[in-house]
């Protein structure tokens, strides 16, 4: 799916996997893995300047060098740790690109990019927890991301719930998780673009494998009659 925005070009490859290309030559992708789900499908440019990684779910060497350029720029959340994840073995520190480790509150700018990030996880008391009472995504283990290209801010609030840190976002182009199971649903999402007022919609983080179906025309409806405007794939 390709999605032209302002002064940016966005493609969504399916799960979370995100690729944002200003009018000036920038090329971010978010969470390009992991490649078991086949996101992005013969996909191997190497041609992405900034490589955002939001936790450990989401890490994957391999993808990552199917996407970035040898001078590429890798930012993953403090909490990745290869090995606590059985799919892979090398640390982000580990790859041959310059690594910045980051938490769920900074902001920084790199190069002609500005970056800020916010918290994203599972509350144990709502109803993203395993059979166990576990939150699939614990609080501290991983983030949102929110970067500004060619004047246009883009926000992949990450695999979490709605959190009140994002009712205070202030976005052009929104691509939140409507999956729910493990993140936000539909109805979750919708209320918060009510809430945010992008300028676009794009959803994210759905449909990829049964867990994550979801009726995406009934979000469509459900975030246009609150006056949000929203793109699906087709």
């Amino acid at each position: 799916m390709t999605v032209r925005f302002g002064a940016v070009t966005v493609d969504w490859f399916g799960l979370a996997a995100i690729r944002i290309a200003g009018q000036t030559g920038a090329v971010i992708y978010i969470d390009p893995g992991p490649e078991e789900y086949g996101v992005l499908d013969g996909h191997e440019p190497r041609d992405g300047d900034l490589i955002l990684v939001s936790h450990d779910h989401h890490y994957d060497p391999d993808s990552i060098r199917r996407v970035a350029h040898e001078d590429a720029i890798v930012v993953v959340h403090d909490s990745i740790d290869a090995r606590e994840i059985d799919r892979v073995d090398d640390q982000p520190e580990d790859l041959s690109y310059e690594v910045e480790r980051v938490r769920a509150d900074e902001s920084f700018v790199l190069g002609p990019l500005d970056l800020f990030t916010m918290p994203a996880y599972n509350d144990p008391a709502g109803p993203h927890v395993d059979e166990t009472g576990t939150p699939y995504h614990p609080e501290g283990a991983g983030c949102g991301f929110a970067v500004t290209v060619d004047g246009v801010t883009a926000c992949w609030p990450g695999d979490t719930d709605r959190l009140p840190v994002h009712d205070e976002l202030d976005v052009d182009l929104l691509c939140p998780p409507i999956g729910g199971t493990y993140t936000m649903d539909r109805h979750d999402t919708a209320a918060l673009a009510e809430t945010i007022v992008p300028d676009l919609v794009l959803p994210v983080h759905y449909d990829t494998f049964p867990a994550i179906e979801v009726d995406e025309d009934a979000f469509v409806v459900d975030v246009a009659r609150r006056g949000v405007p929203v793109v699906i794939d087709r």
